[in-house]
């Protein structure tokens, strides 16, 4: 679930701002992107887990009124939904701080369950809200049925060679590409380098 407050620029470390505006919204990288692959037509089988409270019943209802297909979305007891706080400017420029919750506990057997899906699927994305091991095992199970496999690498870290040579399509910004390559990205000329260094890493494209 997003938690989004607009204000009219973002605040200094110890500074508080009267903000704007305060909406709560279904959300999460892969969440967001599975709605918008369905409301473009796509059909869409989400892997994730939820909290049992009640961002989690929010977010399975709208994931069910826009066309998605829940089976592998798992409520998770005792364990709270994954929230992001995100505080928006007047440019639209954001900081968010994600506390993962029931996403932390995702693991590489719930996508085996979905491996029917997968060796089917005309493309497997993933992000990095949940734990790597997991987003690997997709990675390899994409990799072994010849199916695209998109990463999303955010929030961002330094990835094992052997994860980023099975991804097909890898979409980082610039500070995801800096952390992902140690290389300043700050304009065109080096964010090119850096997805250069990606492309030789065996990425199969880059786009930043």
């Amino acid at each position: 679930m997003d938690l989004v407050v607009k204000a009219p620029r973002i605040p200094q470390l110890g500074e508080t701002v009267l903000g704007g505006d305060f909406v709560m919204v279904p959300g999460g990288k892969g969440a967001n992107q599975a709605v918008a692959a369905a409301k473009l037509g796509a059909e869409v089988c989400f892997v994730a887990r939820l909290g049992d409270d009640l961002f989690g019943q929010r977010s399975l209802a709208n994931f069910e009124k826009e066309g998605v297909n829940t089976e592998y979305v798992t409520s998770t007891p005792g364990v709270a939904s994954g929230v992001a706080l995100i505080a928006v400017d007047s440019a639209g420029n954001n900081v968010i701080v994600v506390a993962p919750g029931a996403n932390s506990r995702l693991g590489p057997d719930d996508v085996r369950r979905a491996q029917r899906e997968i060796a089917s699927a005309g493309a497997v994305v993933a992000q990095l809200e949940v734990p790597v091991e997991t987003v690997e095992c997709a990675a390899q199970m994409a990799h072994d049925a010849g199916v695209p496999f998109i990463l999303d690498p955010a929030p961002a870290q330094r990835l094992r060679p052997d994860l980023l040579k099975q991804v097909t399509v890898l979409t980082p910004n610039e500070t995801e590409a800096q952390i992902l390559t140690g290389m300043e990205v700050s304009d065109e000329v080096t964010a090119s380098l850096a997805a250069e260094w990606l492309l030789s890493s065996g990425v199969g494209a880059v786009i930043v």
